[in-house]
C-alpha cells in the first residue's frame, strides 16, 4: 500500500478564529468554571472576542481559580450557585430564558450537565437527537475531519444514527462544506447480517436515497482505511465518491468513536474541537484533559453556529 502523504500544516484550527471575525461576542453561560483550566479557557475566549461569559457556580471557588490565574473577573456577570448540580440547572435556565446563546461546560462531570440539558421539562431538547461532533485537524489528512458520535450516545439505534448523521451534515454546512462526504464506519466494507453496524450503514444510505437524510453524500459500510485512504479504497475495488475522501466519519458506537478521536489526538498529533449539537443552542463540551487550544477551538465552532443562527440559517437540530 502506498504510504500516507507527508505531514502538512493546514492551520484549519487557526482559520476558525479568523472566520469568527470582529462581530459581537456571544453571551455564554459557563457552567461551574471552578478550576484553573476551565476558567483560563473562558477568559482566553473572552479576550479573543468570541464570548461574553456568564460565570455560573460557587463564587468562592471561581474567585480562587481567578486568583490562581492572576485574573480580574470583576467585569463579568457571576451567577452564584452552591454546587455543580445547581450550576448545571442555572446555566440551562439562563439559556432557556434567552440570556445566553451558548452553553459551556466547566469543571463538572459531563453527565451532570447533560442531565439538565436532556430534561424533557426544563432542558434544551429539540425534536432531533442530541449528539456530539469532533472537528479534527489531522496532520496527515488533507481536509478537516468530523467524527460523530464519540461523547453522548453510547449505543445509538438506527433512528438515533439518522439524527447523528443529519446533525453532523448540518454542522458541516455551517463550517463551509456544501456537500460533505459521509462515511458510515464498520469493520468491513460489505453488509454482514452478523455485524449490526453494517446493516445500520446500509439502511442509513438508503434513507439518504429516500430523502430521510439530506445535504450530504453517504456511503457505507466502510472500514476506516477505506474511508480515509484513496489507495486502500482502490485496492479493495471500492468505486465511491466518499471512499478515501470522507469529510464525516460516523462511528458505530461511543466507545469506538472515543477511541478513534483520542487516538488521532494523542498518536497522530491532531488538533480537535468538540461541540454538542441538536439542542436549542450549541454546547461547548470539553474534557479536563483537553488543552486550552482545544477549548478555544471548540468555542470558535460554537460561535460560528450561533452566528449562523443569528443570520437566519437553519439551526442544527431544527
Amino acid at each position: 500500500m502506498t504510504p500516507p502523504p507527508a505531514p502538512q500544516t493546514h492551520g484549519w484550527r487557526l482559520s476558525l478564529l479568523t472566520r469568527c471575525g470582529a462581530a459581537a461576542p456571544i453571551p455564554t453561560a459557563v457552567c461551574h468554571p471552578c478550576d484553573v483550566a476551565a476558567l483560563g479557557a473562558v477568559l482566553e475566549a473572552a479576550s479573543l472576542g468570541l464570548i461574553t461569559p456568564i460565570l455560573v457556580g460557587p463564587p468562592a471557588k471561581i474567585q480562587a481559580a481567578a486568583q490562581a490565574l492572576g485574573a480580574d473577573i470583576s467585569g463579568y456577570r457571576l451567577e452564584p450557585t452552591p454546587h455543580s448540580h445547581a450550576s448545571a440547572a442555572r446555566a440551562v435556565a439562563l439559556v432557556r430564558a434567552g440570556e445566553a446563546q451558548l452553553l459551556m461546560k466547566g469543571s463538572l462531570h459531563t453527565d451532570e450537565l447533560m442531565h439538565e440539558v436532556a430534561s424533557a421539562e426544563t432542558g434544551l431538547r429539540t425534536a432531533r437527537r442530541i449528539s456530539h461532533v469532533y472537528i479534527m485537524d489531522v496532520p496527515r489528512y488533507p481536509r478537516p475531519l468530523l467524527i460523530t458520535d464519540a461523547a453522548i450516545n453510547i449505543a445509538p439505534s438506527l433512528e438515533d444514527k439518522r439524527d447523528i448523521v443529519q446533525n453532523a451534515i448540518d454542522l458541516a454546512h455551517i463550517l463551509g462544506l456544501a456537500h460533505p462526504r459521509v462515511a458510515i464506519l464498520s469493520a468491513v466494507e460489505t453488509v454482514n447480517p452478523k455485524l449490526q453496524s453494517t446493516l445500520d450503514a446500509a439502511a442509513l444510505c438508503k434513507m439518504a436515497d429516500r430523502g430521510q437524510i439530506t445535504g450530504g453524500l453517504l456511503d457505507g459500510p466502510l472500514a476506516f482505511d477505506n474511508a480515509i485512504s484513496p489507495e486502500a479504497a482502490q485496492e479493495k475495488g471500492i468505486g465511491s465518491p466518499v471512499a478515501g475522501r470522507a469529510d464525516i466519519l460516523v462511528v458505530p458506537d461511543l466507545v469506538s468513536g472515543n477511541i478513534l478521536a483520542k487516538q488521532l489526538t494523542f498518536l497522530a498529533g491532531a488538533d480537535a474541537a468538540g461541540v454538542v449539537v441538536g439542542a436549542r443552542v450549541p454546547i461547548i463540551l470539553t474534557s479536563r484533559a483537553d488543552s486550552e487550544t482545544a477549548r478555544i477551538s471548540s468555542c470558535a465552532v460554537a460561535v460560528l453556529m450561533a452566528r449562523a443562527a443569528q443570520a437566519g440559517q437553519p439551526r442544527v437540530g431544527a
